[in-house]
């Protein structure tokens, strides 16, 4: 990850994962994902296994109630935004997490 010219992005995207997180409902639309043994100190493990990447690990924090990289994450279920949900959550908060979709500290996709 590389510093974003929006130094509050990634601060404003993992309080909407987290708010999705606590307030999804158990039929709503969500990854429902019981964490492993080996996941508690490498939550990109946990972001391979949802999304196919480690990327998305800032997710995984926010929906564990994780506040720092060095935490351990406690064995239990997860509540994930699908792939779209997690997209809109980024536009909302202007950030994105993988590599191939910033250039010079912003989303490909924003509009600014």
């Amino acid at each position: 990850m590389s510093i974003d010219a929006n130094s509050q992005a990634a601060r404003v995207f993992w309080r909407k994962v987290r708010d999705f997180s606590q307030s999804a409902k158990p039929w709503q639309t969500a990854i429902y994902y019981d964490t492993k043994p080996d996941e508690r100190w490498d939550i990109t493990l946990v972001s391979r296994r949802v999304y196919g990447r480690g990327d998305e690990f800032l997710a995984v924090m926010a929906a564990a109630g994780m506040d720092a990289i060095d935490q351990p994450l406690e064995q239990r279920r997860l509540i994930l935004p699908t792939e779209e949900q997690l997209r809109q959550l980024k536009r909302e908060a202007g950030f994105e997490s993988r590599a191939d979709f910033r250039e010079n500290g912003k989303p490909t996709w924003s509009i600014e």
